[in-house]
């Protein structure tokens, strides 16, 4: 039996699932339609029933800028870092917890801006997000000064059990400043 007769015995979102296991680095849609040689609509179909089967194995699909890839299940993290001698996760600080709130809801945004949301200055908590690698550089605003952009990062669903941005939670602008000024 050929390799192409081999595929042909899978079913699409079972050479999706390969695919993602052995790629280094998370894949667009498009990348998978070209490789499986089928259209980009058929791919987006068989990563949905691929995402369902996911949720109820030790593995998750999680999507972050156009782009897909398989991740351990949230739930299992403890586990995992058993096995890896890993330390357990460590803590955010309010501080940290808050800039990335900002980040994420509001991205891509400048230190400036999350400044100004928080009242204070961001700078040593916004290095200790990138350094975690829960927040990136995604570019420079086009305004006077050109001050970098921060957005946040697969690592970032992946620390929060998050599958994408769409599974944070609504904003209400007049709960998060309520809670902000009962924090002064």
């Amino acid at each position: 039996m050929t390799e192409t007769q081999n595929n042909t015995t899978l079913t699409l979102s079972a050479q999706i699932e390969a695919l993602l296991f052995v790629s280094p680095a998370a894949l667009t849609p498009a990348q998978i339609a070209k490789v499986l040689d089928v259209p980009t609509r058929l791919v987006e179909k068989g990563l949905d029933d691929l995402t369902a089967e996911c949720n109820q194995r030790g593995i998750r699909m999680q999507r972050h800028q156009g782009r897909v890839q398989l991740t351990s299940a949230p739930e299992a993290a403890q586990t995992i870092e058993s096995l890896l001698g890993l330390e357990s996760s460590g803590r955010l600080s309010n501080a940290a917890l808050e800039a990335l709130a900002i980040v994420a809801y509001k991205q891509p945004i400048t230190r400036p801006q999350v400044d100004a949301v928080r009242g204070v200055n961001s700078d040593g908590v916004l290095k200790s997000l990138l350094n975690k690698g829960l927040i990136e550089e995604v570019g420079r605003a086009e305004t006077m000064g050109r001050p970098v952009l921060y957005a946040s990062t697969s690592d970032f669903l992946q620390h929060f059990g998050l599958s994408s941005l769409e599974e944070l939670p609504p904003l209400d602008a007049s709960e998060m400043q309520a809670e902000v000024r009962e924090g002064e």
